[in-house]
């Protein structure tokens, strides 16, 4: 189980090497060095069915009509609900849908015994925002580049940090950090050494 102080978003920002010509088994290694199970492609289907059961009845109680679709996509389990009247699912920035994601991932959790990093996203909204967050990604880059300066962008939930890490880093001359504690963590682009 991850310490609190750490999203299950996060993740490492660095590219990982790949041996394709290695034989892989069931296990991992951590950044500790202790091995463990890889959670196989149907293990995080089977997340995605029962977070998708989990919103279905959540869904039922508030009285709202939604389409569920789960699925695999990147890695982990996915959950998508789509359908009009569902803005308030998603709240102010997100903060709703933050909230839900995480009731979800406790349900996958009480249920598997193992913690997910399940995605929940509702009415697209991640999508558009991962959009958003790129634009504001490259304009900072584009600042960096030009005045050789740090900039600081407003504090993000770990979501939107890791869209905006993966942009900068696919970018040449530019590197990003988090710092700060949350709710309050932000995202500093500055120029590589």
């Amino acid at each position: 189980m991850p310490r609190a102080e750490q999203s299950l978003d996060e993740e490492e920002t660095a590219p990982l090497a790949v041996d394709d010509d290695a034989e892989t088994d069931d296990t991992e290694t951590t950044a500790g060095g202790r091995a463990k199970k890889a959670t196989g492609e149907g293990d995080l289907f089977r997340q995605s069915e029962i977070a998708a059961d989990y919103v279905e009845g959540l869904l039922d109680i508030l009285d709202y009509d939604g389409d569920i679709d789960e699925l695999v996509a990147g890695g982990r389990p996915v959950v998508e609900v789509v359908g009009a009247r569902l803005q308030n699912l998603v709240g102010q920035r997100g903060a709703t849908l933050e909230a839900l994601q995480e009731l979800t991932r406790l349900a996958v959790f009480r249920q598997t015994g193992t913690p997910s990093r399940l995605l929940l996203d509702v009415g697209g909204y991640r999508a558009n925002r991962r959009k958003e967050l790129a634009a504001v990604a490259k304009n900072a880059v584009e600042k960096v580049k030009e005045y050789g300066e740090p900039v600081r962008l407003e504090p993000m939930s770990a979501f939107e940090r890791k869209c905006v890490h993966d942009v900068v880093n696919a970018m040449s001359g530019v590197e990003s950090e988090s710092e700060g504690v949350e709710p309050n963590r932000r995202i500093v682009v500055r120029p590589a050494d």
